[in-house]
């Protein structure tokens, strides 16, 4: 006997899921209001107009994401699957091959893209993965815009340092290549074109315009969002970071050890973020032969001054007494190559510690 087609629709049903759900032919003209984030399965398209040539719902998230999976293949507004923001809703049609919204999520999306300014990032502080420290990152949930375009997510995301980009929390992360000794690499916020999902992508660019995107297809680069340090072992330097974009390492790093300082200005390199300016956290042992002696460590950018009290100053001095140390810290930029000055009143000797940088990308907390 052959299955009887209604073409016309019962009455609205609604029905509230807090937690995932398949969608099936009796939830026709149905109201589904999701109390929680979940996933929404749609049932084969041709299953489900097999019974009513005109199968819809509407979706109402209203306490998290929910996301619309249709069956296989099948694609939803062409894509393959789409997020309905929580606070949003969806009318979604069949029509026996795949599923069509009102493009009411996208259409706000687009709105909030149009007319959005300013560059900033809410949450989405790195951090080492607890199982996996040496290769694996972790980006807490995050909003990140940069002038028209924007992404969010809820949920946090992992990414491998050790692997080439692939879609999703814990895969790899690397724009291209591999993972190297002692480099630096940043953190991108990526925006799906298709459904506005965000995912991370790494790489040694300390610019977008640098990032390789062969693996990128279908993603826009929205924004800079941190950076990761590798030791000499090729594994992540371990790290704490903080809000406003403070990082510190969980073991200072000694710069220097007993180097010489003099009356001529050198440079020395730190351990920072290579390729641009970062304001790092430093502290300071010094020891001179001179009864009377200071040493100034300053940003380059400064060119070059002269340590000593009557002319540009110190950070750290001898405390009247000949070859005895003294201690100090300050915080100073660097220049894009990872260096600061040194220069001292008379010659001496200086230990330099590393507890972490500022490395500015717009978080506001």
């Amino acid at each position: 006997m052959a299955t009887l087609r209604r073409d016309v629709d019962g009455k609205v049903v609604y029905s509230a899921k807090g937690t995932s759900y398949t969608a099936v032919s009796d939830d026709n003209n149905a109201v589904l209001r999701f109390t929680a984030a979940a996933t929404l399965s749609l049932t084969a398209a041709a299953t489900l107009t097999a019974v009513t040539s005109q199968w819809h719902v509407t979706v109402i998230a209203d306490g998290g994401d929910v996301t619309i999976d249709p069956n296989g293949a099948e694609t939803i507004d062409g894509a393959a699957t789409l997020i309905v923001p929580n606070g949003s809703s969806t009318y979604i049609a069949c029509d026996g091959s795949n599923f069509f919204t009102d493009k009411m999520v996208s259409s706000l999306d687009a709105k909030a893209d149009e007319t959005a300014v300013g560059s900033w990032i809410d949450g989405g502080l790195l951090s080492n993965n607890s199982g996996n420290p040496n290769t694996h990152i972790d980006f807490a949930a995050m909003s990140v815009r940069s002038g028209s375009s924007f992404v969010s997510s809820a949920s946090s995301i992992t990414k491998r340092l050790n692997g080439t980009w692939a879609v999703g929390t814990g895969s790899g992360g690397l724009d291209t290549g591999s993972v190297a000794a002692n480099a630096t690499y940043y953190a991108y916020a990526l925006r799906k074109t298709s459904d506005g999902t965000l995912d991370v992508v790494l790489s040694t660019s300390a610019t977008i315009g640098g990032v390789t995107t062969t693996l990128l297809t279908g993603y826009t680069i929205v924004k800079q969002i941190g950076v990761v340090l590798t030791n000499g072992s090729s594994i992540i330097r371990p790290f704490t970071m903080y809000p406003r974009d403070e990082y510190q390492f969980v073991t200072p790093i000694m710069d220097a050890s007993n180097i010489a300082t003099t009356l001529t200005s050198a440079l020395l390199a730190l351990t920072v973020p290579n390729g641009v300016k970062t304001k790092v956290k430093l502290r300071f042992m010094f020891r001179s032969p001179a009864t009377t002696n200071s040493c100034l460590v300053y940003d380059p950018a400064k060119g070059i001054l002269v340590a000593g009290g009557a002319d540009e100053g110190g950070v750290v001095g001898t405390p009247q007494v000949a070859d005895g140390y003294s201690v100090g810290n300050a915080e100073i930029w660097t220049n894009t190559a990872r260096q600061v000055r040194h220069v001292a009143g008379a010659a001496g000797s200086l230990w330099v510690f590393n507890d972490g940088f500022y490395f500015p990308c717009g978080r506001s907390a």
